[in-house]
């Protein structure tokens, strides 16, 4: 159950709905997941500054059960998420950030318990 959570000082209407649905079923190849198990939240308009500067920027929060828990998972992920982001969004990848969070079964809850009992 991976969680997008994309914080953008790009307008809201830089991120149509096409947009979310592309990149939640991109994200769910890339983690390795089904699509209907993706969540992604949108931050957009928010007054932020990257490497020194105001221009259009993202940071896109990756958040997952077992698939963000190694450097080498991350760099595969980050290579692909980047040429998504810089394919869909008119930034270049010095004004992208990427988290990636390792998350444990017992740290999401769903359907009033956590998923270590699913």
């Amino acid at each position: 159950m991976p969680f997008l959570d994309l914080q953008s000082n790009l307008p809201a209407s830089s991120f149509h709905e096409e947009f979310l649905k592309k990149l939640c079923s991109f994200a769910a190849g890339v983690l390795g997941k089904p699509d209907d198990r993706m969540n992604l939240m949108v931050k957009p308009g928010l007054p932020m500054w990257i490497a020194g500067s105001g221009s259009p920027c993202v940071v896109l929060s990756i958040s997952a059960i077992g698939v963000t828990d190694t450097a080498d998972k991350n760099k595969e992920h980050s290579a692909k998420l980047f040429g998504f982001l810089t394919k869909e969004l008119p930034l270049t990848e010095d004004r992208i950030v990427l988290q990636f969070h390792n998350l444990e079964p017992h740290q999401v809850g769903k359907k009033g318990t956590v998923m270590s009992f699913l």
